[in-house]
């Protein structure tokens, strides 16, 4: 019974609902990407971009704390760690209960759940031929039967995803036992990896052929609106369970006064996030200066605008703007795609030619010009903070235009009759480079045609949105292009694996198809991290270079500036994004 001072008070809140007078002010988290999404099936993600914001709509057995470092994995549907028996290569995983995907019209107004059959059905995507996925080398030749199937698709055309699969036992309704074929020393990475977030079945097939238009997933959000290469709209999922911030910050000063903050808030605390695609760097500081981005990657033409040194100019910090700065786990590459009619091939004289292009990228002068200081230079595939690493490795492709004309010369490349090289059988000698829009794309055009000049050689540019570019790449369309690949697990596999042969039309964009390369290549996967592995990845380094197939250029430092009202960031290095853990003090932003 309620008393009258009780009924008093219901009444005034009532009204007070009823005026607005009680409805909490909402947040919303402004940010930009600098190159289009490729749509949000994760199956068929390969970008960063893109990566970044399906961690926020789907969710993996398996994350990364948020302040640990280094990084360390933790559950996330999942409700542990994994058991792990018969020396890795049996992998149990029960998930939590009460989860549930996002509303959507196929699930009938009815709360959908998730359960261990869904793990199953997303893992077998990934080997369905037809979806050619990027990822799928986190499972290609790992889990008993899966492969069988797969290979049974590409006979037939149909991809039985009702078959029964040894590797992958469903032993109850929130439990899947994995079995391997051989142990794994990174299945619990591949596990936590945001393409491998869990859909539902009824829905990848309800949506078949617009899957990446309708994400459906038991993420902290889900897609609220879409303007494809312009705006990103997310909003809090309404199924999604109670999680609070609980991340323990160690003995760091930074990650203790996070923590202090956001410990015990539900997560996620912010309403909406609102992306815009801003591809022009200059546009997107203007924006962040003018508070309507709430974060900004600073990219390296505005960090002396920015920075002193390796820290905030004395402006910025007395406007309470933070920086965070790491060192990414990451590399930018020059590839040559080894199909292409013109530059392909292993004949001495086109292996010759590719050495050559590659010999006359001054990996300094890009670093100075393009990123203005705020990347290092790293010749070998695996960068610092990766396991088999190895600082101290020498490139055979250093900077040396004088040689490489040397070498041009003695494989018949002679010059025509207005100075630029022609091939040895006397037909014309041009180089195709590809980019995006940006202005900083421009400017890397601008630095491609400065190389190739030392070498006498005709220089076009291609044109391309990123989406296009990501397309072009996966059907060998792309002769030269400069790339980057940041660590999504922090294994020297993970960077490895770019030029396995069978991975070509997946994330082998140098299309490269060498039998001794992947044959020593399948020896590391069976290895741990160790002076073994690390000894065959030398090998691998060293053909890549040889066949003038790569020349590995920089290692970025990553420059993030937040608004001083955005609280608990802190830059992950191997989380594409961690926006479900900020919170906005809505005293201090901007109002919409």
């Amino acid at each position: 019974m309620i008393n009258h001072m009780g009924r008093l008070l219901l009444i005034l809140l009532i009204a007070a609902a009823g005026t607005g007078w009680a409805a909490k002010t909402e947040k919303t988290l402004h940010l930009e990407l600098s190159s289009a999404e490729t749509g949000f099936d994760p199956v068929m993600t390969s970008d960063l971009n893109t990566a970044s914001i399906e961690q926020q709509l789907f969710e993996s057995l398996l994350t990364y704390d948020y302040l640990a470092r280094p990084a360390r994995l933790i559950p996330r549907l999942a409700e542990a760690m994994p058991v792990v028996q018969d020396q890795g290569r049996t992998w149990t995983f029960r998930l939590k209960h009460g989860v549930y995907f996002a509303p959507d019209p196929v699930f009938k107004g009815v709360k959908r759940e998730v359960v261990a059959q869904d793990v199953v059905y997303t893992l077998e995507r990934f080997m369905d031929p037809r979806n050619r996925s990027p990822y799928k080398f986190l499972v290609e030749g790992k889990i008993v039967g899966l492969d069988e199937l797969a290979l049974a698709a590409r006979r037939t055309g149909h991809f039985d995803y009702d078959a029964r699969i040894a590797g992958l036992e469903v032993v109850d309704r929130y439990t899947l036992r994995v079995r391997l074929k051989t142990t794994d020393y990174n299945f619990a990475h591949a596990m936590a990896q945001p393409m491998y977030g869990i859909v539902a079945r009824e829905v990848i097939e309800a949506y078949a052929g617009d899957t990446a238009a309708h994400p459906v997933g038991t993420g902290p959000y889900r897609l609220a609106r879409w303007i494809r290469s312009s705006r990103i709209v997310l909003e809090r999922n309404p199924n999604y369970r109670l999680e609070l911030w609980d991340f323990d910050p160690g003995s760091d000063p930074d990650s203790q006064r996070i923590a202090a903050v956001m410990r015990g808030k539900p997560i996620p605390q912010i309403d909406r996030i609102d992306i815009q695609v801003i591809e022009e760097p200059q546009s997107a500081w203007l924006s962040f200066g003018k508070g309507e981005l709430d974060l900004l990657g600073l990219s390296g033409q505005f960090a002396p605008l920015a920075l002193r040194g390796e820290h905030l100019n004395q402006d910025l910090a007395a406007r309470g703007i933070r920086l965070d700065r790491i060192s990414d786990p990451s590399i930018a590459y020059y590839f040559i795609n080894q199909q292409d009619p013109v530059l392909g091939g292993l004949s001495p004289e086109k292996i010759a030619l590719r050495r050559a292009i590659f010999m006359v990228q001054n990996d300094e002068e890009m670093i100075r010009v393009i990123h203005k200081g705020q990347a290092v230079r790293n010749a070998y595939p695996i960068p610092a903070g990766v396991a088999g690493a190895d600082p101290d490795y020498r490139s055979l492709l250093d900077y040396n235009p004088l040689e490489a004309n040397h070498l041009l010369d003695r494989m018949g490349f002679a010059r025509d009759a207005e100075g630029y090289r022609r091939m040895p059988d006397g037909s014309p000698l041009v180089i195709r480079y590809t980019s995006s829009l940006s202005s900083q794309d421009r400017e890397l055009d601008e630095m491609m045609k400065k190389s190739l000049d030392r070498l006498s050689i005709r220089f076009v540019s291609e044109k391309l949105k990123f989406p296009e570019i990501i397309r072009a790449e996966r059907q060998c369309r792309v002769q030269i292009r400069l790339s980057g690949w940041i660590a999504d697990y922090p294994d020297g596999d993970n960077f490895m694996q770019l030029w396995y042969g069978p991975h070509t039309h997946e994330n082998n964009a140098s299309c490269y198809q060498d039998p001794n390369w992947d044959h020593l290549y399948e020896k590391t996967l069976t290895l741990p991290d160790s002076p073994e592995r690390n000894a065959l990845y030398h090998q691998l380094a060293r053909l890549l270079e040889l066949n003038g197939v790569t020349k590995v250029s920089t290692s970025h430092i990553r420059n993030v500036l937040s608004q001083p009202w955005v609280l608990g960031y802190k830059a992950h290095p191997i989380l594409p994004s961690v926006w479900s853990y900020l919170d906005i003090d809505t005293a201090r932003a901007p109002r919409e």
